[in-house]
């Protein structure tokens, strides 16, 4: 049986002032799927994020959330129907310390459970149960990328949205990045993500959608995706 849609967007058209980024773009998220998002840089897939999320309302389109119209809703709307975001640039706060950005975090997934407490998320990531008291500033890429993680889990998602997952990260750190986010969706959070490492988005995706030029050039599963080389060569550059 089919998963029911979490989110469906239709024919999306966003623009940066007169800059026309997305034309007529649809995606669609069901739940606990995992989705990868691809595309060289500047093909728009941050911008469709950001139209997803209301940080960017598109001109025309349509964004959907549960069936519900959530179109350039505010992004604090669009966070409480259980969507978590882990933007390129962290958004880690300097003068904060790793707990209190779990605990300013932390609420109940909208069905009122806590699958991910401050406890689980201290066990899923031990750095940072070592570095409890550290500031934001005090720590190192890789603990500032797992906190941005953990603090979106905090939030007990239906949905976590990941842009550049491990974009800059020592390998054995992507390598950590990629376990967590496999633990989530095993634990039947849905992931869209955009990361550069083809290898393991298509190990871990259910689906992969390419965006070329603001356009959707591919949307298939991984292996339908890999099967075509000059596909990747061209739109990957892998």
């Amino acid at each position: 049986m089919t998963a029911p849609l979490l989110i469906e967007a239709k024919g999306l058209h966003t623009f940066y002032e007169h800059s026309h980024v997305l034309h007529g773009v649809d995606i669609e998220v069901r739940r606990g799927e995992t989705i990868a998002l691809m595309g060289r840089n500047g093909m728009g897939k941050t911008t469709l994020l950001r139209s997803l999320l209301g940080l960017t309302p598109p001109r025309s389109g349509e964004v959907l959330i549960d069936g519900r119209p959530m179109t350039g809703a505010a992004p604090h709307l669009i966070a409480r129907q259980g969507i978590a975001f882990v933007p390129e640039g962290r958004g880690i706060f300097a003068t904060l310390s790793v707990r209190e950005h779990l605990v300013m975090a932390a609420r109940p997934g909208r069905d009122g459970r806590r699958r991910w407490d401050l406890a689980r998320v201290l066990a899923t990531f031990p750095r940072l149960a070592e570095r409890l008291d550290h500031g934001g500033a005090q720590l190192s890429g890789g603990e500032q990328q797992m906190l941005t993680i953990a603090r979106a889990l905090m939030t007990n998602p239906e949905l976590v949205i990941l842009d550049e997952a491990t974009e800059g990260l020592a390998p054995l750190v992507a390598r950590e990045i990629w376990a967590i986010i496999r633990l989530a969706h095993a634990d039947g959070i849905a992931v869209l993500i955009v990361d550069k490492n083809l290898a393991a988005l298509a190990a871990l995706a259910d689906r992969a959608i390419v965006l070329v030029k603001g356009r959707v050039a591919f949307a298939g599963a991984p292996s339908a995706l890999t099967a075509q080389p000059e596909m990747v060569h061209r739109h990957l550059g892998v």
